[in-house]
């Protein structure tokens, strides 16, 4: 996760967390770095203007002071159901972390009529999704995606070989419901298809990709559809290996 990303994570669960505060032990584990990482994390936060309160001593934390951060936002229950669903059904999809926290920031600033249907509501839609991968390997490809660089993956395939391969992100893509980053693999020199459960670390490495285009992988099936809802994406068969 880099760092203005984690930033944003931090002050959100600073602000989930309310009166309680949070630990910088706690803090620390959440986001994988060390305490004094997240202490100057804080100290950043606090230095932008946000208002962060610090608690010492046993039972003590850092938190930060409630005020609205959005507009009124309107949404029917059913709405906010819907994408609290969503949300918590694909956990192993890109930028699920981020999304997920938008969620949350949508649901906290609905008017309390609507928030308390959308409560009662939840309680009766139950997902049961495989864990998602490690933190660290999908901030490594998010980043790799988003920036375009090449990322360094330590990949098992379904024979049982294990390599390390220096792959250029195209495209992130979802069938049969796995999620799979394709890209140009160096190694193989060809196209390839990953399976993400099957990549054991990732780091986005200063490398900038060669500029791959989306119709290198392949005629898409019928049924593909990109996020945005519009046109047609670049999502057909390939190897994983």
């Amino acid at each position: 996760m880099k760092r203005a990303e984690r930033l944003h994570a931090l002050s959100e669960m600073l602000r989930r967390s309310g009166p309680r505060g949070c630990t910088a032990d706690r803090l620390a584990q959440e986001f994988g770095v060390s305490v004094r990482t997240v202490k100057r994390d804080l100290t950043a936060l606090e230095n932008s203007g946000a208002p962060i309160w610090s608690r010492p001593g046993p039972g003590g934390g850092y938190g930060l002071v409630a005020r609205g951060t959005l507009p009124p936002v309107s949404l029917t229950p059913v709405q906010a159901v819907a994408l609290l669903a969503a949300v918590s059904a694909a956990p192993d999809a890109p930028y699920a972390d981020l999304a997920s926290a938008g969620v949350r920031k949508i649901m906290d600033v609905l008017d309390p009529q609507t928030r308390t249907k959308a409560d009662a509501l939840t309680g009766r839609v139950w997902v049961n999704s495989p864990p998602p991968p490690l933190r660290a390997v999908k901030s490594a490809l998010e980043e790799a995606m988003a920036e375009q660089r090449v990322v360094r993956i330590r990949y098992t395939a379904r024979d049982g070989d294990t390599t390390t391969r220096d792959v250029e992100p195209v495209m992130f893509a979802s069938t049969n419901g796995q999620w799979y980053l394709i890209g140009w693999c160096r190694l193989r020199s060809a196209m390839r298809w990953f399976l993400v459960s099957r990549i054991e670390h990732a780091a986005a490495t200063r490398i900038a990709c060669s500029g791959r285009h989306l119709d290198e992988i392949g005629v898409p099936p019928a049924t593909a559809r990109p996020v945005n809802g519009r046109g047609e994406t670049t999502e057909g068969s390939g190897a994983n290996s």
